[in-house]
């Protein structure tokens, strides 16, 4: 479930440390990585995101990020964990989307991952299964503000 191994330890292949995305990249790829249920590499490529992207993005990247983390400690069933990193993560997007102007970009649906993420805050005990298919579906849909 993306728990780091010791180098040369036996296990699922990590996101590159030199990968850096455009976003719609990371945007394609963090979904790939939830439909195959696996929300710590999705976390991995929007980090890389938001490490390499621009500055005034930084709040929407480190928000998809922080929600992703959150569907990792729900898979491991750390309830607790995931609520707080699912609200901080929802409290980011919703800052940066009251906070840009039309003009900023909007990968996926934020209306729709702040609603994800604010649900699965109040019901922690949501299937991680079905959790992660929430999240999944604001990367899938086509915002208005999308640029």
């Amino acid at each position: 479930m993306g728990r780091p191994l010791p180098k040369g330890a036996p296990g699922v292949e990590r996101v590159p440390d030199d990968y850096a995305p455009d976003a719609g990249r990371a945007v394609a790829d963090a979904l790939a990585y939830l439909v195959e249920e696996r929300p710590f590499h999705a976390h991995e490529v929007l980090e890389a995101r938001w490490k390499t992207g621009p500055q005034d993005e930084r709040e929407l990247w480190q928000g998809l990020a922080q929600i992703c983390v959150g569907l990792t400690h729900l898979q491991r069933g750390n309830t607790r964990g995931a609520a707080t990193l699912l609200d901080r993560g929802a409290d980011r997007l919703a800052r940066y989307d009251a906070g840009t102007a039309a003009t900023h970009r909007r990968p996926v649906d934020l209306t729709a991952a702040v609603r994800a993420a604010r649900e699965l805050t109040e019901h922690p005990a949501t299937p991680a299964a079905e959790a992660i298919a929430q999240v999944a579906d604001a990367f899938r849909a086509s915002p208005a503000g999308r640029s």
